[in-house]
This record gives C-alpha cells, sequence and structure tokens, in this order.
C-alpha cells in the first residue's frame, strides 16, 4: 500500500479507502490509486487486511461432492449473495470423508473467515460444533441439534413420499429405494420412503448405496443379482439425481428400459435431470431459496443480530419428466 500510495502521491489511509470501494475518494483519486496498483501489480491481502481491521470479509463454503450439481447449484446462489454484500467466498470439498472434511473444515477456519456455510456435510456433530466457536456455522441438507448452529433442510421425507405416491399412483407395486446409506438427509429420505410404501399396504425394498453414480450402478446390480427378472422392482426412488443417473445407466447395460421396464425417480431436481436426453422425473428441492436463507442467517450471526438457532424446513415438489410412466401387470409401462 505504501508503494501504491508513493507512486500516485497520495496517503496510505487513501489507498486503503480505495481498495475497500469506499465512497468517499473522488474519481480522480481513485482512479491514479488503481493505475499505480495496476503499474505495480498490487493486489489487497485479504486476510492481512481483515487482521489489521479485526473484520473479515472472506466467507467459507464446503462442499460434500464437487461432482454433485445439486452443489453447485448452491454455490452458484451463495456466490452472487455474497457478492452483493461485500464478501468473497472460498470454497473447498470434503469428498464425502468425515476425516477429509475435517481437515477441509480445518483448512477453512485458517482463513479466519466471518462465518462458514457447509453443504451437506457428514463430519461429526461434535467437529461441527468445534467449528462452531470460532465463527458462526450454518448447515444446508444436515440437522444438528447446537443451538449455536443454524440449519436448512428440505422436508426429506415429505420429498420421498411424493415419489412413491407418483409411482403407485402410476400402478407400479413393487418398489425399491437406493439410499445415500451414511450421507446427509439419508436417513429421512428413507424413513419418508418406507413410511410411504407401507401405508399404500406394500412391503419396501431399500438397497444400501451412495450418493454418487457409481452407487447407483452398484444398486442396480444388485437387484438384478437378488431378483429374476419377473419379481424386479419396476420403480425406483433414488437417492438423489446423480444416484438416478447411475441406476438408469446400470439398468440399460442389463438390456431393460427406462420407463418401459422400469420408471426411475430422483431428488434433488438439478441441471442434470432437466437436459433433454434425460429428462428425469425427481422431487425438487428449492435450491435457491435454501441458499438464500443459509446466506440470510449466516449475515445474521456475523452481524450479531441473533443469538437463537433457526431451522429452516421447506416443502419439496414433484417435478414428472420421462423416466416414469404407467404399469400394468400384464403389459408392462405404459405411455
Amino acid at each position: 500500500m505504501e508503494d501504491v500510495a508513493a507512486r500516485a502521491g497520495v496517503s496510505r489511509a487513501l489507498v486503503s479507502l480505495v481498495m475497500r470501494n469506499s465512497p468517499k475518494v473522488s474519481d480522480a483519486r481513485r482512479a491514479a490509486v488503481l493505475r499505480a496498483a495496476e503499474e505495480l501489480g498490487y493486489q489487497p491481502h485479504v486476510m492481512a487486511r481483515s487482521l489489521a481491521s479485526r473484520t473479515s470479509t472472506v466467507l467459507g463454503v464446503m462442499v460434500n461432492d464437487l461432482r454433485n450439481a445439486f452443489f453447485a447449484d448452491i454455490v452458484e446462489e451463495l456466490d452472487s449473495a455474497a457478492q452483493a454484500a461485500g464478501f468473497d467466498l472460498i470454497l473447498n470439498t470434503g469428498g464425502r470423508s468425515p476425516t477429509r472434511e475435517w481437515n477441509a473444515l480445518h483448512n477453512l477456519l485458517s482463513f479466519r473467515p466471518a462465518g462458514i456455510i457447509l453443504l451437506s456435510p457428514v463430519v461429526p456433530a461434535a467437529s461441527i460444533q468445534v467449528a462452531a466457536r470460532q465463527c458462526p456455522v450454518v448447515l444446508v441438507s444436515r440437522t444438528i441439534r447446537a443451538a449455536t448452529v443454524d440449519t436448512v433442510n428440505d422436508d426429506g421425507e415429505a420429498g420421498s413420499a411424493l415419489a412413491v405416491d407418483h409411482l403407485v399412483g402410476l400402478g407400479h407395486r413393487r418398489i425399491a429405494h437406493l439410499d445415500g446409506g451414511g450421507a446427509a438427509g439419508a436417513a429421512q429420505r428413507r424413513r419418508g420412503f418406507e413410511a410411504a410404501v407401507r401405508a399404500h399396504g406394500l412391503e419396501p425394498i431399500v438397497v444400501r448405496s451412495e450418493h454418487t453414480d457409481i452407487g447407483g450402478e452398484n444398486a442396480v446390480r444388485e437387484l438384478l443379482a437378488e431378483y429374476s427378472r419377473p419379481e424386479l422392482p419396476t420403480g425406483l426412488v433414488a437417492g438423489n439425481d446423480f444416484n438416478a443417473v447411475g441406476a438408469i445407466s446400470a439398468l440399460e447395460e442389463a438390456g431393460l428400459r427406462v420407463p418401459e421396464d422400469v420408471s426411475v425417480v430422483g431428488y434433488d431436481n438439478t441441471s442434470l435431470a432437466a437436459l433433454r436426453h434425460l429428462s428425469l422425473t425427481t422431487v425438487d428441492q428449492p435450491r435457491k431459496d435454501m441458499a438464500r436463507l443459509a446466506f440470510s442467517a449466516l449475515l445474521e450471526r456475523v452481524h450479531g443480530e441473533r443469538t437463537e438457532p433457526v431451522r429452516h424446513l421447506l416443502h419439496p415438489s414433484l417435478v414428472v419428466r420421462a423416466t416414469t410412466a404407467e404399469f400394468s401387470v400384464t403389459g408392462g409401462a405404459t405411455r
């Protein structure tokens, strides 16, 4: 800053104002400072600036799985909100591993962020509470009882019930759920699936899986190994859209048609589901609303406006596309 100030012929304090986008600087002086900064190749040191001012303009975001389009949609909305509020995002991933997530969370904390948003974390609740003692923390798609942590979720039980009701309404009686294993939110979706199937007088079939495409492929192969073709479930409720894509791939590899032989429902309604060649029937999570609520909750904590926890629970909806169809015992699926 001193070098820039000397080059521009202004004070160091004025350079600081320019770098913080203060409106208290004339256009001429702002232009002179920015020109000097460009000539010297100067970039503000965000962490040093935060330490000097004792305030941070950095927000941390940890993503469960970078390959899942659901998280990309959330991060895009968070980034827009952060820029509008004068914050920068630092993003990393835990790769669906509790150990890796703790390391990733520790790395985010090393930047001394104003706050952190965790997307579907699988790290233990105790670790999340440790982080919350250092800065505000908001969870998206994960529940926790800690009073120091805010949460934003969709109603996973209701979402699974929507999928089951849709398949039953189409005539399906053998319906399987490819669950998310130990993933955040998987237990709620599994409970919703089982309750909805039993409410229709049917027996739930649950296959252990992961919220990945490989998990979907493996789960379908397990079903194919366990059931003969006449007894194979005709409807699948996947753990998420990514999982559904893998399931469809394995079904087609086995010579089964979707939806003529097996109907498939995803979860999340990501941009992937809307692709024309896939056109996946799926449960929609209101991702933009979830991101906005998470950011708003974090800012309230950052600005000291609230100390009580908030628990946002949003209602999902069903988006019907081309991967589900009517089923009859005699004729299979019909359009």
